[in-house]
């Protein structure tokens, strides 16, 4: 099993639960982006940089992520992408998305983008709160106490 992060817009408190996971289980963990964000040097911990531009992050990460890893990413429409392709997928928030949950969300985003066009809605998502970050340690070490030796 490989964890990818969705790195661009990854809330630095994820990024730090996610460096002592791999750390800890021995997980190889990449951390995908455009600009470099600050990571430990260790050697299960990688990060994979990628030119400037609209989805290349997201391309990547959906071109090598496999059945047996784990993505974590808020990006809905790349969830619904690698949930097409059997990859495991968990929100910075700590949210499994799935075959079922996936589609009310594209809904749901595509909704409010429609409502952000037209000036119905501001767009701007709550921050993470310390209850979000113990969801995604809980949520994160449930799927790695499930999925690490298979």
């Amino acid at each position: 099993m490989t964890i990818w992060v969705d790195a661009d817009a990854c809330p630095k408190g994820v990024r730090e639960i996610l460096c002592r996971a791999s750390i800890r289980t021995k997980i190889r963990t990449n951390f995908v982006a455009n600009s470099v964000i600050p990571l430990p040097k260790v050697q299960q911990i990688n990060f994979v940089q990628v030119p400037r531009g609209f989805d290349v992050a997201d391309d990547e990460i959906l071109k090598r992520a496999s059945p047996k890893d784990l993505v974590i990413t808020s990006d809905i429409p790349l969830a619904a992408d690698l949930i097409d392709k059997e990859v495991a997928v968990i929100s910075p928030r700590g949210e499994n998305f799935t075959k079922d949950t996936i589609k009310q969300k594209l809904v749901l985003r595509d909704f409010m983008e429609t409502m952000r066009s037209s000036g119905e809605h501001s767009g701007r998502s709550k921050p993470l709160a310390k209850t979000d970050l113990q969801k995604f340690a809980n949520a994160l070490d449930r799927y790695i106490t499930k999925h690490k030796n298979i």
